[in-house]
């Protein structure tokens, strides 16, 4: 990447600043030792829940509740995010931040669990955007349960990595990534777009 690139990347990346309760749920991130959603990145899911006035979001991979809240503070002031993870502790985080926010408790459901096992209990067509941050491996099913939560024009959106572009890169997450790109990219109900904000998003809406 030239230097003018990057300082515009860099520029982008910190052209919106974070709430204070977003840089307080990424510093519980950091010490719980999970990953937590960068400020372009963050910003991003909240200008396409903004863009959609999304009601029902679904999230697989709480974090400590930074991404939620960038989710939240673009959806409909009624929307209702549907949050799922494997550990207790990162949802107790991601519930402090929460209430530190002010929602309101009806408008997050935090559910602890595995999202394979969750995702084909949740209804069809129900949802206006799936966020995907979480193990890598699951990726393929998550993108399958995607085509069936989703109402159509529903948004998915999953975290990637700048890795993928590198031919070098020959690890099993990044094989995999590779993999529901192309996928994802030749799906005729879905219309993609790969955008290079953070390590990277993929963007999908159901046609």
């Amino acid at each position: 990447m030239s230097s003018q690139k990057l300082a515009a990347w860099a520029h982008a990346e910190e052209f919106i600043a974070p709430s204070e309760h977003v840089d307080a749920a990424r510093r519980r991130a950091e010490e719980l030792g999970v990953g937590s959603i960068d400020n372009g990145a963050g910003a991003t899911l909240r200008v396409l829940a903004a863009a959609i006035a999304a009601k029902a979001v679904m999230e697989v991979g709480t974090g400590a509740g930074a991404s939620g809240l960038w989710l939240l503070a673009g959806m409909a002031p009624e929307g209702v995010l549907t949050t799922i993870d494997i550990e207790p502790e990162h949802q107790r985080a991601a519930r402090d931040a929460f209430t530190a926010a002010g929602i309101a408790h009806q408008r997050t459901r935090v559910i602890t669990g595995r999202a394979s096992e969750v995702l084909p209990r949740m209804t069809d067509g129900a949802y206006d955007m799936l966020v995907v941050d979480a193990d890598r491996a699951g990726y393929p099913a998550y993108v399958e349960q995607a085509s069936r939560l989703l109402r159509p024009a529903g948004t998915l959106v999953m975290s990637w990595t700048d890795k993928e572009a590198d031919p070098a890169a020959r690890d099993a997450d990044t094989r995999t990534l590779r993999e529901v790109g192309r996928h994802m990219r030749d799906q005729e109900h879905f219309t993609t777009a790969l955008l290079p904000v953070s390590s990277g998003l993929l963007v999908a809406v159901k046609r």
